[in-house]
């Protein structure tokens, strides 16, 4: 018979995951002042482990308390409130057979002063989104241009909230480097204007990722998964490629390759585009310089999508399909006629209404 490749399991490291299909990190906005989600929200989390999901990301957790936080309501892991609850989500997550993945970050110049304690919004250089904030209506502020030392306290934010999470019982830490957030701002000369040693050549863009990624991997144990995501687009200025050229794209990924890293998660708007126009897709373009195990998303919504876009990748994580339909990995399963859902019909995920 035929392998079901969907349904086979996979092995990094010491860590089996059952099936290839995964729960892509969604923010949801639900924290109160505690920094922890709603319990609906988390409840959404082990639901879908429990209805067949292979792996399990939280949301994007926020680092540092001065700049980090972009958008109201996001999580934290850096107080035992917030690891407690956590390790209770992670362990039932467990308890149904599935891994479980903290996502974490730094929205850099993608915040505004008033969600962030310190009420500042820093970024490698003053270059702010030219398109308007869809939450306040209002032209994004003019960020700071980080200093050494800011660059060091964020640094050592990524690090404390590693330790959070491995104190939860995450199988793996995700550093979030894509969608022109913080780390994705440093890659794109679009973001980065600097001419110290963290702009200007490819190398220099990656540095402020390296020293991340070397400080985070010293606090994330060997029998841990770190992982990276990375994208070539960002939530604002959206028409906009982060990278300049297939070429960059890939002596990016060159850079990662180098690193102490279990795997690479590669944002797409749609898996299947030919990026750049190259006539081969992002997860091909990224296969073809690193051997490291690749998680990729962007419209998959069914068997057939996620069969096409396993063929360059070795995980696909759905966001809107799996949000909006509890049942979704066994309609994929059944080979099921499954809607492809829009982002307007996903904003439900940012009201207080419980998904199913």
């Amino acid at each position: 018979m035929e392998t079901d490749i969907l349904f086979s399991p996979l092995t990094i490291k010491k860590h089996t995951f059952p099936n290839r299909l995964g729960v892509a990190p969604m923010t949801r906005m639900s924290g109160g002042a505690d920094s922890i989600p709603r319990r609906d929200v988390l409840d959404f989390l082990v639901r879908r482990a429990e209805r067949g999901a292979g792996l399990v990301y939280t949301e994007a957790i926020v680092t540092d308390y001065e700049s980090a936080q972009g958008y109201p309501g996001q999580a934290r892991m850096t107080s035992q409130p917030q690891i407690d609850t956590w390790r209770r989500v992670v362990e039932s997550i467990h308890g149904h057979g599935a891994k479980a993945i903290m996502q974490m970050f730094h929205c850099g110049r993608m915040a505004w002063p008033e969600v962030n304690p310190a009420h500042r919004v820093i970024a490698p250089s003053r270059v702010a989104p030219v398109q308007d904030n869809p939450l306040t209506g209002n032209p994004y502020p003019l960020p700071e241009e980080m200093s050494h030392f800011d660059i060091d306290h964020v640094i050592q934010g990524f690090v404390e909230t590693a330790r959070g999470g491995v104190a939860a019982g995450f199988d793996g830490i995700e550093i979030h480097g894509a969608h022109g957030y913080l780390i994705s701002q440093f890659l794109s000369s679009y973001s980065n204007k600097r001419n110290d040693e963290y702009g200007g050549s490819e190398e220099g863009r990656f540095y402020f990722a390296r020293e991340i990624i070397r400080a985070v991997r010293r606090v994330v144990p060997e029998d841990r998964l770190l992982l990276f995501r990375i994208s070539n687009w960002g939530v604002a200025d959206m028409e906009v490629s982060l990278f300049a050229s297939q070429q960059e794209w890939q002596a990016m990924i060159g850079l990662l390759d180098q690193e102490e890293l279990d795997a690479l998660s590669v944002s797409t708007y749609c898996f299947s585009d030919s990026a750049f126009d190259s006539g081969q897709t992002m997860a091909q373009l990224t296969r073809a310089v690193t051997t490291l195990p690749i998680l990729i998303c962007g419209q998959v919504h069914d068997r057939a999508t996620a069969e096409a876009a396993l063929e360059g990748a070795d995980i696909v994580l759905s966001g809107k399909s799996i949000l909006l339909d509890p049942d979704w990995v066994e309609g994929v399963r059944g080979g099921k006629p499954l809607s492809c859902y829009s982002s307007e019909e996903a904003n439900v995920a940012y009201t207080e209404e419980p998904l199913p």
